[in-house]
């Protein structure tokens, strides 16, 4: 996908607050200093090398790379991890000293939340933070599986969305959004996607009117998701 040598900042609204929707996968609300991420799966290197699925054991490393940037460019007073930080209930214990400390520097000065998931129901206390079902802050509700409801941002789901430019087709991780509620990418680097085409988006949002902000190379393209396939 092809972009213009400068980027654009796309925002995105839900329930009456505007967004900075950053090229990482991040949502910055800047009223309330507060950064949110989906879906950082670490660990799932190592998970699936417990099964005997070798992949590169990087994983971590290159998602707490990614977080540490975006965290540098807004420097958030509040950070929400919108549930499966982890990619399964031991993964924490897997995590290295350096990749620990490497957490505890993005937490320093500024609140913490990880939320919790279905990869990761019951996280520790020794990780920082604090740790909750969901969050709500003034009309937004932040939880890990979205039900639908109005001022909702949640995870789970991977969205993202095939497109077909100057002649070639590309499938890219976005934003799903109505207006009312969002659904937000993966940030982990091995994680997958789900086609916002899919069922389980009809269900949250009703009818295929809402539209996908999708992660190019320089900017988000914002694209009706009818129009994706």
């Amino acid at each position: 996908m092809q972009d213009e040598p400068a980027a654009r900042v796309t925002t995105v609204n839900v329930a009456g607050v505007t967004l900075v929707a950053d090229l990482s996968g991040a949502l910055f609300w800047e009223e309330q200093s507060l950064l949110v991420v989906s879906d950082l799966h670490l660990e799932k290197g190592s998970s699936f090398a417990t099964r005997g699925v070798l992949l590169p054991p990087y994983d971590t490393v290159a998602t707490l790379g990614r977080l540490s940037v975006v965290i540098a460019r807004h420097d958030p007073r509040m950070v929400i991890a919108l549930g499966d930080s982890f990619h399964d209930r031991d993964a924490h214990d897997r995590l290295s000293v350096v990749d620990r400390d490497a957490i505890a520097a993005l937490q320093a000065r500024r609140d913490w939340i990880w939320i919790s998931g279905n990869h990761d129901p019951a996280l520790p206390s020794d990780l920082g933070g604090l740790v909750a079902s969901e969050v709500a802050v003034g009309p937004i509700a932040f939880r890990h599986e979205p039900t639908g409801a109005a001022g909702e941002i949640a995870g789970h789901l991977h969205p993202k969305a095939r497109v077909s430019t100057r002649g070639r087709s590309m499938e890219r991780r976005c934003f799903a959004c109505d207006g009312e509620r969002a659904v937000m990418p993966a940030f982990g680097a091995y994680t997958g996607g789900l086609s916002i085409r899919d069922t389980a988006f009809a269900k949250i949002f009703g009818t295929p009117g809402f539209m996908a902000h999708v992660l190019g190379d320089r900017r988000l393209h914002t694209i009706a998701a009818s129009r994706c396939y």
